[in-house]
């Protein structure tokens, strides 16, 4: 019996070099997978986080509108800040709202984020259609990576 017990001390020798190797090879293949999907998904943030200043900066327009009798005229960034003090209209590390357009039943809002520079505007046009649009300033075609160009919704 104590003869058996040490046979099997002496019979174990531990992992070959082939065999860590093909282990780091797998690993190494999982590594190179896992990684370009991680960090794409930082992109989709700084996106994610434009479109919600896009889509506050909506609200805080039609507030703005209900208010001064149904006109966004004068509807400026500022105005719509203090409207919406969450409202980020300096530029920050995520999103920045660019720019405010205003008719008397019209106006457009525009966010960028700051990574993908991707921005993305909401259009109200005069027959009260809403519609979503984005552009990416870092290519040359319309629309964004992931998103269609202009739609009623992202």
């Amino acid at each position: 019996m104590g003869n058996l017990s040490t046979r099997r001390l002496h019979d174990e020798d531990g992992f070959t070099l082939i065999e860590l190797l093909v282990v780091i090879l797998i690993i190494g293949i999982l590594a190179a997978i896992a990684i370009p999907a991680l960090l794409s998904q930082k992109g989709k943030a700084y996106d994610s986080s434009a479109k919600t200043v896009a889509q506050t900066a909506q609200t805080a327009m039609e507030t703005y509108s209900t208010e001064n009798n149904g006109e966004y005229t004068g509807g400026t960034r500022a105005k719509l800040n203090t409207i919406e003090p969450s409202l980020n209209t300096s530029k920050t590390n995520e999103a920045e709202l660019l720019e405010t357009t205003v008719g008397t039943n019209t106006y457009t809002v525009t966010a960028k984020a700051a990574n993908t520079g991707d921005e993305f505007s909401v259009i109200r046009k005069a027959n009260g259609e809403v519609e979503h649009e984005c552009v990416s300033t870092t290519g040359t075609k319309t629309g964004c990576p992931g998103h269609t160009a202009k739609s009623s919704s992202w």
